[in-house]
């Protein structure tokens, strides 16, 4: 793995305030999110790394201002929030080193700035006025308000001038798995948290109620209810096969070890049952380092010769 300073050069990031603010941003997401800054560092192309680990960076800080406080809190934090991304967009600066990197990211990248905006409107809406899904549509809506645009806002940035439609549909089936094993895995904290993130009529077609997944109740209705959320991850995890074909060859390692480390987070969750009720479903140690080994270990000559090309 080349070093940090090697990467920013590879990406043709120069001026020491900029290298600044990209190694400020990805300070950031290896402090909040060090699995997937690790598997970017490793696995990325380097001439794409600092755009992505910006990208990442700014995701994150948006969904931190989205969860923090009171309503009328996050209402006002994510206004602030996109009017200063608003003006480090248009400008090129900011106060905040992550807007900056982002910014610049963004225009060197050439990403539609519908995505961000989209993203933040989603953040300000389905996000921050959250209060769970009366059934499958209204999943499928907070999907397109905010976690489509909010995966784009980071991986679009892969592509010069952003992703085409067949690539934004792409991502858009990749982010219905990841969303469906991310609720599965965090069911217990997000109970803990006053969030139900299963719609409430699949609850009721097995005759459970929200306090039998609070307190973990071990019943057949429960049981059949995880069962069939774990069948719906499975087949929609099954749906993105084809995201590589559409992802960046410098990102198709990243993207691989991604879905491989679903598959093992979903398989976790299925094994737990009603435990997963009790106790949110980590990654595990071995098996991600396991598969985060192979996975840098098949990469190693592709990513070398995509970063090659991409430098030159």
């Amino acid at each position: 793995m080349p070093s940090w300073r090697t990467t920013l050069t590879a990406a043709g990031i120069s001026g020491p305030r900029l290298r600044d603010d990209y190694t400020h941003a990805a300070r950031r997401v290896l402090r909040r999110e060090p699995a997937p800054y690790l598997t970017l560092r490793l696995l990325a192309a380097p001439p794409l790394v600092p755009y992505l680990a910006a990208g990442l960076a700014f995701m994150n800080l948006v969904d931190d201002v989205a969860e923090t406080g009171t309503p009328q809190q996050r209402a006002e934090g994510l206004a602030a929030l996109a009017g200063r991304t608003e003006a480090a967009l248009s400008s090129g600066d900011s106060t905040d080193p992550v807007l900056r990197a982002y910014a610049h990211a963004v225009d060197s990248r050439a990403l539609p700035a519908h995505w961000v905006s989209r993203f933040l409107e989603g953040a300000a809406t389905a996000e921050a006025a959250f209060d769970g899904f009366a059934a499958e549509e209204d999943f499928q809506d907070y999907l397109d308000a905010y976690a489509w645009p909010g995966v784009l806002v980071f991986t679009g940035l892969q592509y010069r001038g952003g992703p085409d439609p067949e690539q934004a549909a792409g991502w858009r089936r990749f982010v219905d798995a990841a969303q469906r094993v991310d609720f599965l895995t965090d069911l217990c904290g997000d109970l803990a948290d006053g969030r139900l993130c299963i719609p409430r009529e699949r609850l009721a077609e097995h005759s459970v109620t929200r306090a039998d997944l609070e307190q973990a109740r071990d019943t057949p209705g429960v049981r059949a209810l995880l069962a069939g959320e774990g069948r719906r991850a499975r087949t929609a995890l099954d749906a993105t096969h084809g995201i590589l074909d559409l992802a960046e060859p410098g990102l198709r390692p990243v993207i691989a070890t991604m879905r491989e480390l679903m598959e093992h987070q979903l398989t976790r969750v299925e094994r737990a049952g009603v435990g997963a009720l009790r106790r949110d479903v980590g990654y595990g140690l071995a098996a991600p380092l396991r598969i985060l080994v192979r996975a840098a270990r098949r990469s190693a000559p592709s990513v070398t010769e995509a970063g090659s090309s991409r430098a030159r």
